[in-house]
């Protein structure tokens, strides 16, 4: 497993090895796997390494440490990255990095999505929620967000009970990681499945232009599964809750089977609006921030996912 965009303060260390990376071949790609097949060593030594980044300082200088640094850049980069163009090259860099984080935390496996296409007959039944082989499961039964929406549901079981995010999106504000499965109108609910079934998701690949697939995508599944997990996932700061991953994993994973069904045209395809002013149309030659997470970098060079810089597939 590559580890060059691992955080470090080492920001120009970081930019030299990705500049001499950059046009080599991708030989040999890692396949990512969705959570269940994941195997139960390689889950459970996922989930150590999402716990090791809480022992982990700073890659940005902050006082917090490498696990908070995710939500803290994705918070700070809110309207940037959202409901435009960049949103899907964006993410897919983003998730990258946070599987080189994981690799530095000792993790070894292929880096894994949570294909939710697959539990949408009852979403709360997941396998990613399992408190041995998953990441615990909704927040304390006990609050009921009717009677007292102050309260936050903070996960009770599982490897992340007690685990304490540091930013909400005010900024520093230590708190327990919190979910609250909902359907918007009840408690779990279905958890919006509805949008994110198997025929929803054929009807966005069928889509033959990246502005439409994007937006559908982004507006669509991606939104429903952020709402209907609640607590962390919902605000910008949703990378507190390692689920985000997962999600984001499979974000990708549909973007990258919807580009490899026309390899020759949609891998560098890209267009619609530049920022949320609608006023600028968006290239392969914008800049993607990243705030010093990593070197910031051009659309273009995360188009696809079979190069030096990525070198994984589906």
């Amino acid at each position: 497993m590559r580890s060059f965009f691992v955080l470090s303060a080492g920001l120009c260390a970081a930019a030299a090895a990705v500049s001499l990376q950059v046009g080599d071949a991708c030989d040999n790609p890692v396949k990512r796997v969705e959570w269940r097949t994941l195997g139960t060593e390689n889950q459970k030594q996922y989930i150590e390494a999402v716990l090791c980044l809480k022992t982990k300082p700073s890659g940005l200088g902050l006082n917090t440490t490498r696990y908070d640094d995710f939500p803290y850049v994705h918070t700070k980069l809110d309207k940037t990255i959202h409901t435009v163009a960049m949103f899907l090259p964006w993410h897919r860099l983003f998730v990258q990095v946070y599987e080189d984080a994981l690799a530095d935390c000792g993790y070894t496996g292929p880096m894994a999505y949570w294909d939710w296409t697959l539990d949408t007959a009852d979403p709360t039944k997941a396998p990613v929620w399992d408190t041995v082989t998953g990441f615990g499961g909704n927040g304390d039964p006990a609050i009921d967000p009717l009677k007292d929406s102050s309260s936050k549901k903070c996960v009770i079981d599982g490897p992340l009970k007690g685990i304490q995010p540091a930013y909400q999106m005010g900024g520093y504000a230590p708190h327990c990681l919190a979910r609250n499965f909902n359907s918007g109108i009840a408690f779990p609910g279905n958890m919006l499945a509805d949008s994110y079934t198997q025929k929803v998701v054929a009807e966005i690949n069928a889509l033959d232009d990246y502005p439409a697939f994007r937006y559908r995508l982004e507006g669509g599944p991606h939104g429903a599964i952020h709402s209907a997990v609640g607590g962390d996932m919902s605000p910008a700061t949703s990378p507190n809750d390692p689920i985000f991953f997962l999600h984001h994993a499979q974000v990708d994973r549909l973007w990258t089977l919807w580009q490899q069904e026309k390899p020759a045209v949609r891998n560098t395809q890209f267009g619609g609006p530049k920022t949320r002013a609608n006023t600028t149309q968006a290239t392969l030659e914008d800049v993607m921030p990243y705030l010093n997470l990593v070197p910031d970098i051009k659309v273009a060079e995360v188009m696809t996912t079979q190069n030096a810089r990525f070198c994984y597939t589906y």
